[in-house]
């Protein structure tokens, strides 16, 4: 989980937004918890008076004999109505006659009976009454006594009183008629506690997936632009020719590109300016070598003559090399798709043709996009070296999820550890004379890994026991999409 969370964009975007949603709901819902409790109070209330005064009318207008029939009919799964022949003097007694009312069975709905939690059916309701207090008699004490309905709530010349059954949502009304009887009215409906109903969280699980799939949106706009920057910086460091990125989108972002797209024409430039510049060295060097080579045949003591002539060559030779490897020759070629397998093979066939104890060990075919003239030299760079200083050669080539192991191994003796970075430094040879068909200029491993680093890559060094290994490790090629 923390691993995705530090890796997507999308999902801390998505998260952040959900997060900032439940924080603004809850916080509304708090705001707002009271004012809706308040105002489902009222409005309860309200309706109650009016139908306590609606039936209250028509008792007076009816007779007595329907009476009870009229109450039957109006009891509902929240109320009850009846009639007593006495003032309802004593609130407590009252309320515990209303539970009773209110746990009866609606006439012609025997299926329906209300229960208020913990309570019993109507069958045991007076056992429960005398055993487990109910929730009306257990807040009993909380509750005042009755009280006279001023004209301005009670708008019927029918005298009433009104008391709360032990809670907000449980009221009684009692109301006196012309006769002397006093018509009972008792009102009880469980609202919920939780603000986590139904419809709310519906709301918010609606409200939660629209933030999600703008969030996606968002962070895919923002993501598809660093991750196109991404893999076109990456490729550039690989040398490849990278196209420009476009210039759109929002400020931040369009500057990006344009910064991107800055360096690397400073970049190319840089290195078109060097790589004139080492042209006109190179060529303004042939020019004092060859008056030099035309002054050395006049000398006339022939071993004075043949020291010159091959400390000429070698400046030559040392001078062409070290321009090849300053001008970077590979990063100009065109990056292609190619079998890195078959071409590690074929320089491994070629060495073989020419006598040299080279195997290749056969591997999976492996497609790499790269500059294969480049890596075509500076494998053979390599190759050559294990045969030169190792005997032989044992090359293959493998895959790893981070990319490519092209493996070299050799059965000379190594190189000391000391030395490892040493050996890549231009000119640096551990074969101290200055023969070239011993030990070279000093280039071949220096040329070797300015191209694998020009790939991305790396090259190691390892002491086996046996003879020296070299680990050339390419990262895998991304695309720019």
């Amino acid at each position: 989980m923390t691993r995705w969370w530090k890796r997507s964009l999308a999902a801390q975007f998505i998260c952040l937004m959900l997060l900032a949603l439940a924080l603004s709901q809850a916080l509304s819902f708090l705001v707002s918890w009271d004012e809706r409790g308040k105002a489902l109070q009222a409005a309860a209330k309200a309706e109650f008076f009016s139908r306590t005064a609606s039936l209250a009318t028509l008792l007076e207008t009816i007779p007595t004999a329907f009476r009870n029939d009229v109450l039957d009919a109006s009891g509902t799964a929240y109320s009850r109505f009846w009639v007593s022949s006495q003032d309802p003097v004593d609130a407590d007694a009252w309320r515990h006659e209303a539970w009773e009312e209110l746990s009866k069975p609606l006439p012609n709905l025997k299926a329906l009976k209300f229960k208020m939690p913990g309570a019993a059916t109507s069958t045991a309701a007076s056992e429960t009454t005398r055993s487990e207090p109910s929730p009306f008699q257990a807040l009993a004490a909380q509750s005042d006594s009755w009280t006279t309905l001023s004209p301005h709530v009670w708008t019927i010349p029918q005298p009433a009183k009104f008391l709360y059954l032990g809670h907000s949502n449980g009221m009684g009304l009692a109301v006196e008629l012309s006769d002397g009887t006093w018509l009972n009215t008792a009102y009880a409906k469980s609202v919920p506690n939780s603000i986590w109903n139904v419809q709310s969280l519906s709301s918010l699980g609606i409200t939660a997936a629209i933030l999600s799939l703008i969030g996606v949106i968002v962070a895919r706009q923002i993501a598809s632009p660093m991750r196109r920057l991404a893999v076109a910086a990456e490729a550039l460091g690989r040398g490849e020719s990278v196209q420009p990125l476009p210039e759109a989108g929002p400020d931040d972002i369009r500057q990006t590109a344009e910064a991107f797209n800055r360096m690397q024409c400073r970049l190319h430039r840089f290195v078109e300016d060097r790589t004139r510049m080492l042209a006109a060295i190179g060529h303004d060097l042939r020019t004092p070598l060859t008056s030099l080579r035309l002054r050395a045949e006049f000398v006339t003591e022939r071993d004075v003559q043949q020291k010159m002539l091959a400390t000429i060559d070698e400046i030559q030779t040392m001078t062409e090399a070290a321009l090849a490897f300053a001008r970077e020759e590979g990063t100009v070629e065109k990056t292609r798709a190619m079998n890195i397998s078959a071409l590690v093979e074929s320089i491994c066939d070629d060495m073989a043709e020419l006598g040299e104890d080279v195997k290749f060990l056969e591997g999976e075919k492996i497609v790499y996009r790269c500059r294969p003239d480049a890596l075509r030299r500076a494998f053979r760079n390599l190759v050559e070296n294990a045969v030169r200083y190792g005997e032989r050669a044992r090359v293959s080539v493998g895959k790893r999820h981070e990319g490519i192991d092209i493996i070299i191994e050799d059965d000379g003796p190594g190189i000391p550890e000391t030395a490892f970075e040493d050996v890549f430094a231009p000119f640096f040879r551990l074969e101290q004379s200055r023969n070239r068909e011993t030990g070279g200029v000093g280039l071949g491993l220096s040329i070797a890994r300015a191209i694998i680093h020009h790939h991305g890559g790396e090259i190691a060094l390892h002491n086996s026991g046996s003879g020296l290994r070299v680990v050339v490790a390419l990262p895998a090629a991304q695309r720019i999409s």
